[in-house]
């Protein structure tokens, strides 16, 4: 088999720099190395040594770029990449004016495939090499997604999203056809080459009691699945959802009453969570995905990424394009950052980009298979220019450690700072 050495100064993690400290958590070597065997990474460590031992490996060079694990984007919504950056409304507001007319359109599979390609190629631009997305009601939607992912050997999570109330009638399905597709699909798409299924209800106010206890059913009958939602996102939303489950205890509760709580479910936002809900996610071993520049561009409010991490919670990142501003992981971990700020929470960029690839993998359960530059990963890596453009190029001049190095890309960095994406051992060349 053809072995393939990445150079360049590495950056992997062997601990959570959240919790832990940052010594013990970090893997960086200035001269790195990333030994790859056709879709695994065999080997990590000093770049000279590793060229030594392997002298039959090809070489790709990338000086002083840096080599990561692939960034991985633990909550988004494929569909509305056409809204993305849509102005002026907070979260009812936006599914109404803007979300909803658009994921209308996702009947087509024509026009399902045109944007479920657009998105996946604007992910591999932006460093993104592992999507989770929300789908539409359609199961074509679903099946445009995986086809798309398929074609570029992509890992992804996605799943058809289930709404029967407080939706245009074209865009509801019932408790019984939600359970019906989403069976389908998953029986479909789940574990099939580098796909798999997420049981998708939207969230509470849009799914009848009836409904989520269906979903919460499949989801008892297929446990290894992820179960994806939202929760606790915003003020208003929380006493929507009060108003509509006046037996539950708070927010979690309408999901726990219906079999939707579990160690693999996935809860995107959890911004203004009550002591209860931030417990009992910890005691199921469920994961939240922080999602900043969606809580910002739409007024969320400011999630508490360090108080739950000590709350022993394990937290992924995401764009969660199309609330969310921007398609690059880049700017969500700056997003991160200046909401970190502002709550006293000053985050280490080793902490942002452990948050945006081991963080985001750990949320979806799939730790040491992506998000992750050591050996038995799937050789799934961005390759990222330091001194990318004429800003970020003269404020290296001024570095004196990797993490001075790396800070102004995290904050000024775009698609121009990605210089390389590997997808399954292979280079995409971006």
């Amino acid at each position: 088999m053809t072995k393939h050495l990445l150079l360049g100064q590495t950056l992997g993690f062997s601990g959570n720099p959240l919790l832990g400290d940052l010594a013990d958590s970090v893997d960086f070597d200035s001269a790195g190395g990333v030994l790859v065997e056709d879709d695994r990474i065999i080997a990590t460590g000093n770049g000279a040594i590793l060229r030594a031992d392997h002298p039959d490996a090809d070489i790709t060079d990338y000086g002083d770029a840096l080599i990561s694990a692939g960034f991985v984007d633990a909550h988004m919504h494929y569909p509305q990449t056409g809204i993305i950056a849509s102005w002026g409304k907070q979260l009812i507001d936006w599914l109404n004016t803007y979300t909803f007319p658009e994921e209308a359109r996702f009947s087509d599979r024509a026009y399902a495939d045109e944007v479920a390609g657009r998105t996946l190629d604007l992910a591999l631009a932006h460093g993104t090499t592992t999507l989770t997305s929300f789908c539409t009601i359609h199961p074509q939607s679903v099946d445009a997604f995986f086809e798309a992912a398929a074609a570029r050997n992509m890992a992804v999570i996605a799943g058809k999203t289930c709404m029967d109330r407080n939706a245009p009638d074209n865009l509801r399905d019932t408790a019984q056809t939600a359970y019906d597709d989403s069976k389908a699909l998953l029986e479909k798409w789940h574990g099939v080459g580098r796909a798999n299924y997420a049981i998708t209800p939207r969230f509470s106010p849009t799914s009848t009691p009836d409904q989520l206890a269906a979903l919460g059913a499949l989801w008892a009958e297929y446990p290894d699945c992820l179960m994806q939602t939202h929760l606790s996102e915003q003020l208003p939303e929380i006493a929507w959802v009060k108003e509509l489950f006046p037996q539950a205890r708070d927010y979690l509760d309408t999901y726990e009453m219906f079999g939707l709580l579990g160690k693999r479910g996935l809860y995107g936002h959890a911004v203004h969570l009550q002591d209860r809900e931030v417990a009992r996610l910890a005691e199921v071993g469920a994961a939240v995905v922080h999602c900043p520049t969606s809580n910002t561009f739409i007024g969320s409010g400011l999630f508490d990424l360090m108080g739950l991490a000590k709350a022993s919670l394990t937290v992924g990142l995401a764009t969660d394009t199309g609330g969310g501003s921007s398609f690059s992981m880049l700017r969500t971990m700056a997003a991160a950052y200046e909401i970190g700020q502002l709550r006293g929470q000053a985050l280490h960029p080793a902490q942002l980009m452990w948050l945006a690839t081991e963080g985001s993998a750990a949320a979806l359960k799939m730790s040491g298979q992506i998000g992750h530059l050591g050996k038995g990963a799937v050789a799934d890596m961005t390759v990222i220019d330091l001194q990318s453009t004429p800003a970020i190029e003269q404020r290296s001049a001024h570095t004196h450690d990797i993490w001075d190095a790396v800070f102004p890309t995290i904050m000024m960095g775009d698609d121009r700072a990605i210089k390389d994406v590997w997808i399954a051992g292979k280079p995409q060349r971006v």
